[in-house]
């Protein structure tokens, strides 16, 4: 076999060994992911435009600021970035190592002259022994499953926070509302105790105690101003935007109470502990640790090396194209078997935590619907009974004054009390819609979007 023909050989080996390392790691398929990541990426150019169009629009609706801080807020972003890095170590995991290329040369054959060149060269692959990079792929998938189900926790936790800040911003505009109407009810008071002075039929303790209550009325209204704008800067904050900008009026009133309950309370914990992200989570990982123990026991067999190498200093040419096989000898069990306990007992700590996890959903479960169940009843007896009666005390109070039956501060009295009534309800009817979002996220729906599931 002349050198031609042998450097031919070489190449041919070498070929053949890449080639069928590159075939083995083709059929490795992790598109899934990918699209899934995709999907949930940042809103694109139309429904960026939908989002303000929704935020500048005459009222701001609770889903539209919920949805579009979703789409904005970078700590969602961030969360998804964690669920890129885990896709991406998918895609590193069960991969060969590269093919490992030895070049040497005889150096004093170079400046010889009755010696020939002198050179041997190598091509060698690890291959790891069937299993091994199945499971390691097996765990990182599971990892991403995880860091998927922590992204959309991220968003739950998120959506709740929007959702209560949009309560506070809805109390803080209606309460303003609410308290410039008394404070005018006030003044026109204050106007006519004046005129019964200055007619000899009134008290000028009226003038002044209608006078007070005016005055803490107009106090009550730079603190409620002051809570909308914190408020607002808080809710631009979610947003991504300066905080200073300023927000649509939110609606006239909240939804009302659906008319029917939420259904069995068995199903409504069924739900909770098949939906929620952060269970889902920790069995995610679990799954993970099981795939690591399992690769860790796998380490008791032999991963090979193939390689192939041509030297041209053997006097045989026969001799100087030569195919090898290499393998280790796993005597160490130390490692290994230490390597297999700290996995089983990270499976055992995240079912464990799984199981804990489930217990807990089950208990906000019941703990939430009853939360929501009394804030029904408190806000139904502000509208029904409540407010309705206040305002018959102000109209009774108003007529027995007229009559001279009661004095002008029954009058003040009664208005005061109204005016609180129906401030009260309206923290009534917010901390219903409070209770609702925990509740939808102890269900692990989204809260604020009234049980609609956007895709990720």
């Amino acid at each position: 076999m002349n050198l031609h023909v042998q450097g031919r050989a070489w190449w041919s080996a070498s070929a053949v060994v890449l080639m069928g390392c590159a075939a083995t790691g083709a059929g490795v398929n992790h598109e899934p992911m990918p699209i899934e990541f995709d999907r949930a990426g940042a809103p694109d150019e139309r429904q960026q435009a939908e989002d303000d169009r929704l935020l500048a629009g005459p009222v701001l609706e609770r889903g539209a600021y919920v949805r579009a801080v979703l789409h904005r807020n970078r700590s969602v972003e961030a969360a998804r970035q964690g669920w890129r890095a885990a896709i991406a170590r998918v895609r590193q995991s069960g991969a060969f190592d590269d093919p490992m290329v030895t070049l040497e040369v005889a150096p004093l054959s170079i400046v010889s002259s009755t010696a020939r060149f002198g050179y041997a060269a190598e091509v060698s692959q690890r291959l790891p022994w069937p299993g091994k990079r199945s499971l390691e792929e097996s765990a990182a998938k599971a990892e991403a499953d995880a860091q998927r189900s922590d992204y959309e926790a991220a968003r739950r936790e998120l959506a709740l926070s929007a959702s209560l800040l949009y309560d506070q911003y809805f109390v803080a505009a209606h309460s303003l509302e609410i308290n410039g109407h008394h404070v005018e009810v006030m003044r026109t008071m204050r106007a006519a105790a004046m005129a019964q002075f200055e007619s000899g039929r009134g008290s000028a303790q009226d003038s002044l105690q209608a006078e007070f209550e005016l005055t803490h009325m107009e106090h009550d209204a730079v603190v409620l101003a002051t809570q909308r704008d914190v408020t607002v800067a808080q809710m631009n904050e979610l947003l991504h935007r300066a905080p200073e900008l300023p927000l649509s009026p939110p609606p006239r009133d909240l939804p009302a109470i659906p008319g029917t309950e939420l259904g069995d309370m068995q199903h409504l914990q069924g739900e909770a502990v098949e939906r929620r992200p952060d269970i889902a989570g920790a069995r995610q990982r679990a799954r993970a640790q099981q795939a690591r123990a399992e690769r860790a026991g796998r380490d008791a067999y032999p991963d090979l090396t193939v390689s192939t190498s041509y030297n041209s200093m053997w006097d045989m040419p026969e001799h100087r194209w030569m195919l090898g096989l290499s393998f280790d000898l796993p005597l160490q069990t130390r490692r290994r078997g230490g390597m297999a306990d700290e996995a089983d007992a990270m499976r055992a700590q995240y079912e464990a935590d799984a199981s804990r996890l489930s217990d807990m959903a089950r208990t906000q479960v019941v703990v939430a619907l009853k939360h929501v169940e009394e804030s029904a009843h408190v806000m139904r007896l502000y509208e029904e009974r409540l407010i309705p009666i206040a305002r018959q005390r102000v109209e009774a109070a108003r007529a027995a004054f007229i009559a001279s039956q009661t004095p002008f501060v029954a009058v003040v009295d009664a208005a005061k009390n109204l005016r609180g009534a129906e401030l009260e309800g309206q923290v009534a009817r917010a901390d219903y819609q409070r209770r609702r979002g925990e509740l939808d996220q102890a269900l692990g729906r989204i809260p604020g979007l009234d049980g609609s599931e956007e895709a990720p």
